[in-house]
């Protein structure tokens, strides 16, 4: 089998390269990931397929799946496409109030990730912060404790050998009265330097830049572009890390939406090292079911309206669209059994449609060969 590369290895061999790893989370496996893993094939491009904690927890996610189900499916996806230079992420480990309970039962759905065949990881303690600290350092406090307990974690498990790492500082799509809360330089510095200091060295940093996950619609409920990313804010926290010699670049999340010229021309590729895009590979599913399955579409459709229709007012939700935009993810898990005996043909009609947008995708991160660099610094080893 065609098995997944230590994520640090893909990070360390692109470090300031002039490109962006493109991370997908794939919550629809069925012909999508196939269909990016040949892009990348063809492309020579390193890339990541990831899942969030929401989507594939300690029971099972909204997704349908485990830990264990999505990588054995991911795993079969890559050997499909003959594809070596990509990592299996395990994104938004999320951890909301730092209790040891809670603690504890992240260590084990680490654990479960590890004996999956994840190499890759991203601890969210963004939520824990202490808004009474008097300093940056203090108000940071709480992520960093959670972040270093479960980072020796990985560490333990892991042999101290290799793998990624990512954490993150600034909660992505916190807003408050006056609009987006972002991420300040002088917090990023101090949020690494604490870690490295207390033996964690992550190799990727998620910040609070004006992104948001999933779709996003306008005040009449009409999906608009993600355009919201602030440049400039971002470069300032990259620079910020350079000069600390910490050797730690941007992870973009809430890519969903942006259009990729704009990727391609503005953003800054190399000190964003890792961009996600989740939402967009479930929409074009769904898409494509609405094609070659409209019935089962229909019924994830119906379902999602009803399920979730009471929300509506209480979110500011202002078409059935947005609804099922906002909403609809749910129904993969409710309709997996479905979902996954679709017949050949969708499954090729998902598969090329992944594989098409992946080509655009990886174009606009500037990806191509990247995975011959990442050989290249494997063999250096």
């Amino acid at each position: 089998m065609t098995r997944p590369i230590p994520g640090n290895y893909i990070f360390d061999a692109l470090l300031d390269r002039p490109c962006i790893v493109l991370a997908c989370n794939t919550r629809i496996i069925k012909g999508v990931t196939r269909g990016i893993l040949r892009a990348a094939k063809d492309t020579d491009a390193a890339v990541m397929i990831e899942i969030a904690r929401s989507e594939c927890n300690e029971k099972v996610g909204y997704i349908g799946h485990t830990p264990e189900s999505f990588g054995e499916m991911t795993i079969r996806a890559a050997d499909e496409a003959e594809h070596d230079i990509w990592a299996l992420h395990a994104d938004h480990i999320g951890i909301k109030t730092g209790s040891a309970e809670e603690l504890e039962g992240t260590k084990a759905l680490i654990q479960r990730h590890i004996d999956a065949g994840f190499t890759s990881f991203a601890i969210d303690g963004s939520h824990l912060f202490d808004f009474s600290g008097e300093t940056v350092q203090e108000e940071l406090e709480p992520n960093v404790r959670a972040t270093v307990k479960t980072g020796k974690f990985i560490l333990e498990k892991m042999a101290g050998g290799d793998f990624g790492l990512e954490v993150e500082v600034g909660e992505i799509g916190r807003k408050d009265s006056e609009g987006m809360i972002l991420t300040t330089p002088e917090e990023a510095v101090a949020f690494i330097t604490a870690l490295n200091a207390r033996g964690i060295h992550p190799q990727v940093l998620a910040i609070a830049n004006g992104s948001a996950h999933g779709n996003v619609y306008d005040e009449t409920g009409k999906l608009m572009e993600q355009v919201s990313i602030d440049i400039g804010r971002t470069n300032d926290i990259a620079d910020a890390l350079k000069r600390e010699e910490l050797n730690v670049r941007i992870a973009q999340h809430g890519i969903t939406g942006t259009p990729r010229e704009l990727i391609y021309q503005r953003f800054p590729h190399g000190n964003i090292i890792k961009g996600n895009v989740g939402t967009f590979w479930q929409n074009i599913a769904h898409e494509v079911l609405k094609i070659y399955h409209p019935d089962l579409f229909a019924d994830m459709w119906n379902w999602t309206l009803e399920t979730y229709g009471r929300e509506a007012a209480r979110d500011g939700i202002r078409s059935d669209d947005q609804l099922f935009g906002k909403y609809g993810k749910f129904a993969t898990k409710q309709f997996f059994d479905r979902i996954y005996a679709v017949d050949d043909e969708t499954e090729k009609a998902l598969d090329a449609r992944a594989y098409a947008e992946a080509l655009t995708f990886i174009r606009a991160f500037r990806l191509k060969g990247t995975a011959s660099i990442v050989r290249e610094y494997m063999a250096g080893r």
